[in-house]
């Protein structure tokens, strides 16, 4: 089993570029079964959680190949709409599949997802907005069966603006009669990303980014050429992780105007940031300051994936700080660990009280989730002494290799396996 060992305490500095969004790229690949022909997918970065979906193409019948962050994708020899459930245990973005598959074949087979264990993520929104949609639908145990004739335009109202039940119902809706309108629709810059990869193929969707998504249904699909927007998520990461080394860390290929909440918060703790076009500079020269109240929302509010992140910062904040967490109930876990490394926070349900310490220390803690794990990471880099940090295979499934990232800023980071002492020794 890998871990990362990391001796903290050293400044990030330097200049990176931000890899494709995994939030983006898993519904692209997904709607990539609609087109009639192959499609080309730029700028998708190389994850656990991309090559499962890519698994579950093959497996599909469609042909792929992945070289250089390029994906193509050829559906046309797609022949199952079942979805094993060995591969969807592996990943929850397996949902995706539901629409496109219903869609083109009239019928799919799924099972409940899985994913990082941070709470409770039904998916009754994906069900009824495909089923307002047209779809007669058959839940036994964990096992999901969706079918239809040719879908048919509705207007759907989602009771909470889900991003994976919007892009379903988006993917769905591509090839269904008539006119389709989704109110209450999720925000985020990845639906977005969605709505453009549909229209290069042909669809017609207007309204992403608006709380209003309206899809105009068309008979067919084609193939098409389409680069994937850089990882916001990524993104804010390394700012942080900037901010708590109180280092210098120079960002290019990103989108600022996607972390405008983050880049707000920061701010408030005393970093300083510039921005230019997709160029952001990130400097901290000084304890950050305790940020009274963060509460997690959905976009364009601050994001509940960087919410263990900024808890890093704050835990080394002078002051005070409190971060509610509204998405996600089970969302607090590495706020344990975190202790473990001498940070000062209070757990009461939804909400963190985070009373700043000077200094944290390294010692061995787990990655339960994502971004429970990337946080940790920060906190490793952030930290006095040797930080280990296990179960690495949850980082995996959204960083391209997180500790190359980070080594080419400067962090002494390193991963082995239980028998590998050379990365250890190379790190004294």
């Amino acid at each position: 089993m890998d871990k990362l060992v990391i001796e903290g305490g050293v400044p990030l500095s330097g200049t990176i570029r931000i890899h494709g969004a995994k939030n983006a790229a898993l519904p692209i690949l997904a709607a990539s079964i609609l087109a009639d022909g192959a499609v080309t997918i730029r700028n998708v970065p190389r994850l656990l959680d991309i090559q499962v979906m890519l698994d579950i193409l093959q497996d599909l019948g469609c042909r792929t190949a992945f070289r250089g962050g390029t994906v193509t994708v050829d559906g046309s020899g797609a022949s199952s709409s079942h979805v094993p459930e060995s591969l969807m245990r592996r990943m929850r973005s397996s949902v995706f599949l539901m629409g496109p598959l219903l869609a083109r074949f009239g019928e799919v087979q799924v099972y409940q997802p899985g994913g990082c264990a941070i709470g409770e993520r039904k998916i009754d929104l994906h069900l009824r907005g495909l089923e307002a949609l047209g779809a007669n639908i058959e839940a036994t145990g964990n096992r999901i069966v969706c079918r239809s004739g040719r879908l048919r335009g509705a207007e759907i109202i989602l009771d909470f603006p889900s991003v994976g039940a919007t892009e379903n119902i988006m993917m769905a809706a591509v090839l269904a009669e008539g006119r389709t309108t989704i109110v209450g629709a999720a925000r985020e810059p990845e639906i977005q990303d969605l709505q453009r990869f549909l229209n290069e193929m042909g669809a017609i969707v207007r309204g992403a980014g608006t709380d209003t998504i309206v899809i105009e249904g068309v008979s067919s699909l084609s193939g098409c050429d389409f680069e994937v927007i850089p990882d916001r998520i990524v993104t804010g990461t390394v700012m942080v992780a900037a901010a708590a080394t109180k280092g210098e860390v120079t960002l290019t290929g990103a989108q600022p105007g996607h972390l405008t909440s983050l880049i707000h918060v920061l701010r408030r703790a005393g970093v300083q940031i510039q921005v230019e076009n997709d160029i952001m500079k990130v400097r901290a020269t000084d304890r950050p300051r305790a940020v009274p109240r963060v509460v997690t929302s959905p976009y364009p509010a601050f994001p509940t994936d960087l919410q263990a992140q900024m808890m890093i910062l704050l835990a080394l904040a002078d002051g005070v700080s409190v971060i509610k967490e509204t998405i996600f109930e089970g969302r607090f876990k590495h706020a344990e660990e975190l202790c473990r490394m001498g940070a000062d926070i209070r757990l009461d349900l939804n909400t963190a009280f985070i009373r700043g310490v000077p200094r944290l220390y390294g010692t061995t803690v787990e990655a339960t989730d994502l971004r429970a794990g990337a946080a940790l990471v920060i906190a490793g880099l952030a930290a006095e002494g040797r930080t280990v940090i296990e179960q690495v295979h949850h980082i995996d499934r959204g960083y391209d290799r997180i500790e190359d990232m980070f080594s080419r800023l400067g962090g002494r980071i390193a991963r082995h396996q239980e028998t590998d002492k050379a990365n250890i020794a190379a790190l004294r």
